[in-house]
């Protein structure tokens, strides 16, 4: 269904109120979900000034979809990847979310977006529709000049993943926020609640009961605060260490990480309406992704670190590491091509500029440094820029450090001038006082919470 509003604009609010079930074929059993697209979510109105631009909306190959063209183009195709939806089965995308829609029709640009076929952590299937979007503005508009592509969270690994799976599509990407260590996110919920749990508790287990963020959780941060109340600021040696391993885990020692510790532990949840419990509800899934009954999550090989100190260097990182629960990754997570988390190559062919929060502890900068090993050790780093940005939210960017960041990177594409960013991939870097400080937007008020202030 393709629906031009300077032509169907009626037809459109006839047609929105009936459902379209997203088409489903093969054996994932994500395909035998009916997930339907919400219609009446499409349309959107002009911005102001913008008036005579070409809006489209619509449903194509089971995904929505959303394309504007300024009167005045410029030949260029912005496309964005928006992030993790839930499980649910409705699909949606909305205008309003397109964070450079502004900056696109104020340049001249035009710009797309998918609802994508199927909710859940699908990227593949994601990769896969927003190459059908390319394609179908290709067949209504003509082929751009450049085609951007820029994505948050889950929209940052299905941009990645995009321009390794089709490299001649895309000119230039911008993956934010995004989970760029593909299964190593999901290691990382993994890391936290199995030590959480043989920290405090002395023994630890996967998959968690099903009380464990509202019992087990509780019993952690008790056994871990210097006292009653006193989680997750004061804490006894053994919260101390768990802090550090934390830290350690998500990232590496770097400036704003005390602050992400008591946003991410005082306020946000995922699921359990505890305030501060988002971490531990992290660690409530059976290790398997978008419905498919494959084991993804691996820590059989990882060195619990308490202190800054690499190796085992205390008694508690001894027993720590002799105790806790171990998980191996099925061997057929990584093989199939049509994985819901594809495995970054590294094999980049155009410019690619990231920017990540130091704070988040969603997705954390960890996220960073694996794709830049991964990217360095395809012999590709001189097409790879990261920029860090300071402050405890996850996607948090302002819309100065957005459109900085997309004109630096479309200015590499076009003119071949590879812009500033930061020493992601050096330790000592990271740890310095100032980092995160070079490409932070301190100007726009209330910009970013519980930034750390530059020296």
């Amino acid at each position: 269904m393709f629906r031009r509003i300077a032509v169907l604009a009626s037809a459109a609010l006839l047609l929105s109120a009936a459902p379209v079930v997203a088409d489903r074929g093969g054996g994932d059993p994500a395909d035998r979900v009916e997930y339907v697209v919400d219609e009446e979510g499409l349309p959107f109105d002009p911005l102001d000034g913008f008036e005579d631009s070409e809006r489209t909306w619509g449903v194509h190959k089971g995904a929505g979809f959303l394309i504007e063209v300024p009167a005045d183009w410029n030949g260029d195709l912005i496309v964005w990847a928006h992030g993790f939806r839930g499980s649910g089965t409705t699909l949606t995308i909305s205008a309003d979310e397109v964070p450079l829609r502004n900056y696109a029709l104020e340049n001249g640009y035009a710009w797309a977006a998918s609802s994508y076929s199927k909710n859940d952590y699908n990227v593949s299937t994601a990769v896969r529709d927003t190459q059908q979007l390319v394609q179908l503005f290709q067949r209504e508009f003509g082929k751009p000049d450049l085609t951007y592509l820029t994505g948050a969270s889950m929209g940052g690994h299905i941009t990645a993943a995009s321009i390794e799976k089709y490299p001649k599509l895309y000119d230039g990407a911008m993956p934010v926020c995004g989970v760029l260590g593909d299964y190593e996110l999901f290691d990382y919920f993994l890391d936290f609640n199995a030590a959480a749990q043989q920290i405090a508790l002395g023994s630890s287990t996967f998959p968690v009961a099903a009380d464990y963020p509202t019992t087990t959780a509780l019993d952690i941060k008790a056994a871990l605060e210097a006292f009653p109340g006193g989680w997750p600021v004061v804490l006894n040696p053994d919260g101390e260490a768990l802090k550090q391993l934390t830290e350690n885990r998500s990232g590496g020692d770097r400036p704003n990480f005390d602050e992400a510790w008591f946003f991410w532990n005082s306020f946000p949840e995922f699921g359990s309406g505890i305030p501060g419990n988002f971490l531990f509800d992290l660690g409530t899934g059976d290790g398997t992704l978008a419905g498919e009954q494959i084991q993804v999550l691996d820590n059989s090989d990882v060195f619990y670190d308490t202190d800054l100190v690499p190796g085992p260097s205390n008694p508690l990182e001894v027993e720590l590491n002799s105790d806790i629960v171990r998980v191996e990754r099925d061997p057929n997570a990584r093989r199939s091509p049509q994985s819901p988390s594809p495995e970054l190559s590294g094999k980049i062919k155009v410019p690619v500029l990231t920017m990540h929060n130091l704070g988040d502890l969603f997705v954390p900068f960890h996220m960073e440094t694996e794709y830049r090993a991964t990217v360095d050790a395809a012999g590709n780093g001189d097409l790879l820029v990261q920029r860090a940005i300071r402050g405890v939210g996850h996607c948090g960017f302002t819309q100065m450090e957005y459109e900085t960041a997309f004109a630096d990177l479309a200015a590499w594409v076009e003119d071949g001038v590879r812009p500033a960013g930061d020493d992601v991939g050096d330790p000592a870097a990271v740890a310095a006082a100032d980092f995160g400080c070079a490409f932070t937007d301190f100007a726009t008020p209330f910009g970013h919470f519980l930034a750390t202030p530059c020296p």
